[in-house]
């Protein structure tokens, strides 16, 4: 393989998508800017937001874009469709998300069980929230034909959607759980936020957030995939050694929205959600592979190679 020199690596733009750059679960893509370790790799990297993740895979795979800091779960999906994309860096173990209940229809929806009949919000059709939400209604019995999914994006117009009770229910991040709960327009039915509701709502780990790129750009860019890693695998460090507060002093005023305790409290309590190291969780693959077979119909009865779905290389390389 020939060496890429130094100008050319920095020369070229390098543009990732994040799938709601202000979401909690996205924390460690803002962060890194904040602190400067973009900015260190010499590359010139733009970083754009996207509301759902199923956006930003259509950008990644026009050529748009050449990475996604997205959920893990679109690397087998997308494999199923015959696309090659892996995670080259995992952020989180744990989704990160929970699936709220309004205060008119909480009366109705005890469990999953009880969404027949209901709207329920997702950030976007195809994106993560809505795997998750299909395989909840699964596991309890409820076919993806008897509820309604409406694509109602994340934050403010999730908030709206269910204010204006276009949802009975739906899946979001934090800080939009916070807002809504503290106000008592909404109620947690399903939690996802950390490492040990997971395990008992899903089976195991399940590694959410991640930067996954198009396998044979990684393949062809590796000094730029590197440094890019490397960045981040900084910042996880950072997260697990600062406090909620310090982290939350680093980011920009509108990601707490007017409300910096709120923000705090939040990611205080669901920060183990994050990997130390970036190092994908050893079942964690298996796990997102079994909810998926649950009710994608893209995916079940294929051979998926979970190993061809992330790796571990430049990751290892960032901690030497």
């Amino acid at each position: 393989m020939f060496a890429i020199s130094t100008n050319s690596i920095s020369a070229e733009k390098i543009i990732l998508i994040v799938g709601g750059m202000e979401k909690q679960i996205y924390l460690p893509v803002k962060l890194a800017e904040r602190l400067g370790y973009l900015k260190e790799t010499g590359l010139d990297i733009e970083l754009l937001s996207e509301p759902s993740g199923v956006n930003a895979v259509t950008e990644m795979l026009s050529g748009a874009a050449q990475g996604v800091v997205g959920f893990y779960d679109h690397t087998i999906d997308l494999q199923a469709r015959g696309k090659q994309v892996q995670s080259v860096v995992q952020f989180s173990q744990a989704p990160g998300e929970a699936i709220l209940v309004s205060k008119t229809a909480s009366a109705h929806i005890k469990s999953p069980a009880d969404f027949k009949g209901k709207t329920l919000g997702v950030t976007g059709l195809g994106s993560s929230t809505n795997f998750l939400t299909q395989f909840l209604a699964s596991k309890y019995g409820v076919k993806n034909s008897e509820y309604t999914t409406l694509p109602v994006g994340s934050g403010s117009t999730f908030i709206a959607a269910m204010t204006q009770k276009k949802i009975d229910a739906g899946m979001t991040t934090e800080p939009t759980i916070s807002r809504l709960t503290s106000t008592g327009a909404a109620s947690i039915l399903v939690d996802l936020r950390t490492l040990k509701a997971t395990e008992a709502a899903l089976g195991g780990a399940y590694p959410g957030a991640c930067l996954y790129m198009p396998t044979a750009w990684v393949n062809s860019h590796k000094e730029q995939v590197q440094k890019i890693v490397t960045a981040f695998v900084k910042t996880l460090a950072y997260i697990q050694t600062h406090s909620a507060q310090e982290i939350a002093d680093m980011m920009p005023p509108d990601y707490y929205k007017a409300n910096k305790q709120q923000y705090i409290d939040s990611l205080s309590a669901s920060k183990d959600m994050f990997t130390a190291d970036g190092i994908m969780p050893e079942s964690g693959p298996a796990t997102v592979l079994n909810v998926l077979n649950g009710f994608n119909k893209a995916v079940q009865g294929k051979n998926i190679n979970l190993s061809n779905t992330y790796t571990t290389e430049f990751v290892k390389a960032a901690r030497k």
